[in-house]
């Protein structure tokens, strides 16, 4: 089973830009987006030329905003929004599907914002979500994907130190964050098959960042303890375009 997820930073604009063929190419078993920048009618409307698969969306109450999304070809046995907290659902971050032997969860989590004025909101996700998926690990295991917006460790960005502790996504609360969904047994699935891989999958529109390779990790697929005699393979796919993010993932033999 081959699960992926992509930041799209906008589906409608992305599909413009190619994905039906980047789907194909890719062909997963489920691809969630994240930032898909659109509500349901209109994801519906954008991703109707894709075929095989199942569509399943969730959009902020702010038009134009976040929202999360799901594609999936195999057989799902029930969906839900959010994680049954106003605070955090109504912008839409959240999706999870259950499968007959997992959740996939696809989420997008809050960036802490320029002058981190989201930081103290971005802790309280954590904690939050942590809980949430705790509480579906204990029915069956779990992947969580998506734009995470923190880079884990310094091989995770290009310049550790002139971010450190100064731009959203690598302050150390974010990181303690990560490393707590870690102590709580998620693994990630990448960064575990290619502990010294320097890869990234999202790279800033300024100063010809992608070119350059200038960029950051911040797209993951963690994973319960239970799956890893499963996973096969993680990938980050840096070639895929259409988006500042790329598409990264994992490969079970499930």
């Amino acid at each position: 089973m081959k699960i992926i997820s992509f930041n799209v930073n906008g589906i409608r604009a992305t599909v413009k830009k190619g994905l039906y063929d980047s789907i194909q190419e890719m062909n997963p078993d489920i691809i969630g987006f994240q930032e898909t920048k659109a509500n349901v009618e209109q994801v519906k409307e954008a991703l109707s030329g894709v075929q095989g698969y199942e569509l399943y969306a969730h959009s902020a109450e702010r038009p134009g905003y976040s929202g999360t999304a799901i594609l999936s070809r195999k057989n799902v046995l029930s969906v839900s929004n959010g994680i049954g907290i106003a605070e955090h659902d109504n912008e839409g971050r959240t999706i999870t599907i259950e499968l007959e032997k997992l959740f996939v969860v696809n989420c997008y989590v809050p960036n802490s914002g320029s002058e981190l004025a989201r930081l103290e909101y971005r802790q309280q996700w954590d904690k939050d979500m942590l809980a949430y998926l705790k509480g579906l690990e204990k029915k069956k295991p779990v992947l969580f994907m998506g734009d995470l917006n923190v880079a884990h460790q310094p091989i995770d960005l290009a310049n550790p130190k002139s971010n450190y502790n100064k731009s959203a996504g690598y302050t150390q609360a974010e990181i303690d964050g990560l490393s707590n969904f870690i102590k709580a047994g998620f693994v990630d699935s990448f960064r575990h098959l290619y502990p010294d891989t320097v890869k990234y999958s999202w790279w800033s529109a300024r100063f010809n960042s992608r070119t350059k390779n200038v960029g950051w990790r911040i797209d993951y697929c963690l994973i319960s303890p239970s799956l890893l005699n499963h996973l096969s393979d993680a990938f980050i796919l840096n070639d895929v375009m259409g988006s500042d993010h790329c598409p990264v993932g994992v490969t079970l033999d499930i």
